[in-house]
């Protein structure tokens, strides 16, 4: 794995609050942009925002300002980010021509705020004003008097206005006067380096697919065609569904049929373990254990007459993604949509699912004085964790096989 690296400064309210983080292209774990392409660093701060590191775990539930190139605003197609918590910033250097301009009006009209950065006033530029939530005026550019008169031009416009480059207390008392609305600068902080792991691709593709598969809006149609995207997985599910196992009186032919005789829930149970099955360099014995750890949890459950006991399963299968993906629990379940009592299991070993995990897990390890009981006797947990056993060979040698 590469490790990656994302710049984030936060923007200040007149209360000193934290309004927003700015999100700024690194290459490295050094505080410094170092940018050759502006196009590819802007990819890169997108890519490794939302799809590497996750969005909440770099601004948790600010608004993050991105700096776009003209590629990003011309291009219809380039464009797909969350409206509500993202500002796309036009970068001072891009010629407002009627391109960027109809570009940027389509953007608006979508629902995206626009700001417009390092913003020095000129005449043509007024149509971009017009379009603009938030204007950027870089207080290293412009003496006193000029800011001054920048503020006056730009308040004949319903815009927020924001200071950057904001170096010391009297810069920002200087702008609060004016009625700047927002405050950004080495005066409050420097840009904050943050650091996460990229997943090899095959590893990558598969957390994207266990995340479409935990989602618990999926539809059955939808789950259907997932599956039906890779003809390993439909002939593996096809042939278990068929196997002694389920003892069905016909034969099923389709995973429609199969997701119709044994429910939603199980395919996406065995979907999901074949996923996992499938990452590249890691043993199998690695998939092994997670089933182990899935069946014992979800046996456990029943033994307790917990509802729900298939959402045990998950939360054992799960405990193995950090070895399996070769990354931090955390990091992994940036990109998961589970809910938080499964999160929370798997992070804190909190609620009954963590401490049904945490009985699989110490049972596992041998560590039987740390191991809880939950009002179960221990031959009855021993039963639970050789039936898991019995089990994963099993399905070993129908499904992954």
């Amino acid at each position: 794995m590469s490790e990656i690296f994302i710049g984030r400064q936060p923007i200040y309210d007149r209360n000193l609050a934290v309004y927003a983080y700015e999100l700024l292209f690194r290459s490295a774990e050094a505080n410094a942009a170092e940018i050759t392409d502006g196009d590819m660093a802007t990819s890169d701060v997108i890519v490794n925002t939302f799809l590497e590191i996750g969005l909440d775990n770099i601004v948790s539930d600010r608004p993050a300002f991105i700096n776009l190139t003209r590629p990003f605003f011309v291009n219809e197609h380039t464009i797909s980010l969350p409206k509500d918590r993202v500002v796309l910033e036009l970068l001072e250097d891009i010629e407002a021509d009627a391109e960027v301009i109809e570009g940027v009006k389509r953007l608006s009209e979508q629902g995206y705020r626009i700001a417009l950065d390092d913003f020095i006033y000129h005449e043509s530029l007024k149509p971009l004003v017009a379009l603009a939530d938030i204007v950027k005026i870089d207080l290293m550019r412009l003496d006193r008097d000029e800011v001054r008169n920048h503020v006056q031009q730009l308040r004949e416009h319903p815009v927020r206005l924001l200071a950057e480059k904001v170096e010391t207390h009297d810069d920002f008392l200087y702008c609060k006067e004016l009625g700047f609305d927002y405050f950004q600068g080495y005066f409050f902080a420097q840009p904050k380096v943050i650091r996460g792991q990229r997943l090899p691709n095959n590893r990558l593709a598969i957390l994207k697919l266990l995340s479409r598969l935990q989602d618990p809006g999926i539809s059955s149609n939808e789950l259907e065609n997932l599956i039906a995207q890779d003809v390993a997985f439909s002939y593996r599910i096809l042939r278990y569904v068929n196997s002694a196992a389920f003892s069905l009186t016909r034969k099923i032919e389709s995973i429609h049929q199969a997701v119709v005789f044994i429910g939603i829930q199980s395919i996406r149970s065995w979907t999901t373990l074949l996923a996992m099955s499938q990452v590249d360099n890691k043993p199998a014995e690695l998939v092994v254990t997670a089933m182990v750890r899935g069946k014992m949890a979800e046996v456990l459950a029943r033994k307790l007459n917990i509802d729900n006991p298939e959402s045990f399963f998950t939360v054992g299968l799960f405990s193995a993604l950090d070895a399996l993906m070769d990354n931090t629990m955390e990091e992994i379940l940036t990109q998961l949509p589970l809910a938080d009592h499964i999160s929370n299991a798997l992070l804190h070993r909190q609620g009954i699912h963590g401490e049904v995990l945490e009985c699989v897990l110490t049972y596992e390890r041998g560590q039987w004085e740390k191991m809880p009981t939950m009002k179960l006797a221990k031959h009855q947990i021993r039963e639970c964790y050789l039936a898991a056993l019995q089990w994963a060979g099993d399905v070993c040698q129908q499904l992954i096989d």
